[in-house]
């Protein structure tokens, strides 16, 4: 075997790895964090805040995509938490789309590396597409492509859940309380009614910890295996194919440039955070401002890890929407970028 060879072996297994820890610890803690905030809030306030009725839920959902700094797998947790809490599809979508393209932390790196044009035109772009594609496959229907178990059966919280409860509690208070006039006592009478419901409440916040983990972990295990496959399709990707084959193919000359990059950049599984550093020295080998932007759509907004996973929640034809979304949002970009840069 070659030192090539050897080299870009090592190169495949160290992203391999360095994407299975990394991945693995981003779904573990960020489902953890949206079983917590189901928990907490209740589910028509969600459906309230991002509801598909009026425009304000697409704002709400591109504002919290915006404030996500998640790469296009690790948004997948999040996306399954708004499904399931039943919010607008439309405004679901849109965070789907908007959450690895227009966190603080992209803005920031390209403001730093291309200047504040670049910049506004960028997110203008992602902004208005996210949001436009959100708001079409609403109304194309395209919820009906949602796979059943993605919903689930969620634990009965909330108001309802306390006071049936709160009436157990009494009851087993009155059951178990003192007859006075009998002269009976019973450790309901020792505690009193109010302790036994707070140690009833402390067992039950406990319980509640344990089961936001057990749901945690039985979704990653679900999405394991095609998380898995997808780490392994991105690695062999990263570390068999060179920088020079991506300037060859989506060079300024080429008049194919833009949809080439735009294909390259999803199997690439580049987070936007290394591929804009990245796309600067592509520049300067050759490739044009138009194909970068292509390719740093491509490759932040959809790979193909993501799209496995999300094959476990959508039928083909979301799948499919949504890549052709992804691929319009980068040829769109790149076409633009060409004509004012």
């Amino acid at each position: 075997m070659s030192d090539d060879m050897i080299s870009m072996l090592e190169e495949a297994l160290s992203m391999f790895i360095y994407l299975g820890v990394e991945l693995t610890l981003l779904f573990l803690v960020i489902s953890f964090i949206v079983g917590v905030i189901q928990e907490l809030i209740p589910a028509d306030k969600i459906q309230k805040i991002l509801s598909s009725k009026s425009g304000k839920g697409y704002f709400s959902a591109a504002i919290l995509g915006g404030l996500t700094p998640f790469c296009s797998c690790s948004t997948i947790p999040m996306l399954t938490g708004l499904l399931k809490a039943r919010a607008g599809f439309g405004p679901t979508i849109t965070f789907l789309f908007t959450s690895p393209l227009l966190n603080p932390i992209i803005i920031g790196l390209f403001l730093a590396t291309f200047g504040w044009q670049v910049t506004l035109i960028y997110s203008s772009i992602a902004l208005v597409v996210s949001v436009t594609a959100g708001y079409c496959l609403e109304k194309m229907n395209f919820e009906r492509y949602i796979r059943p178990e993605v919903f689930g059966d969620k634990p009965v919280t909330g108001c309802s859940g306390s006071a049936e409860k709160s009436t157990v509690n009494s009851v087993a208070c009155e059951a178990t309380g003192s007859v006075t006039d009998a002269g009976i006592e019973s450790d309901a009478e020792k505690v009193g009614c109010g302790g036994a419901i707070a140690l009833e409440n402390a067992s039950e916040n406990r319980n509640r910890w344990s089961r936001i983990w057990q749901e945690t972990w039985s979704q990653f295990t679900k999405v394991l295996p095609y998380l898995l496959l997808g780490i392994a399709i991105g690695a062999f990707t990263y570390g068999f194919i060179p920088a020079d084959l991506i300037v060859q193919y989506a060079g300024a000359d080429n008049l194919f440039a833009i949809p080439v990059a735009a294909v390259i950049g999803v199997p690439l599984y580049i987070r936007a955070e290394a591929v804009i550093p990245l796309s600067a020295a592509l520049a300067a080998k050759g490739m044009g401002m138009g194909a970068i932007m292509a390719l740093i759509i491509g490759s932040a907004g959809a790979s193909l890890t993501e799209v496995i996973l999300l094959k476990s929640m959508f039928r083909k034809p979301m799948i499919i929407a949504f890549l052709l979304v992804i691929f319009a949002m980068a040829i769109l970009a790149g076409l633009l970028f060409n004509l004012f840069f």
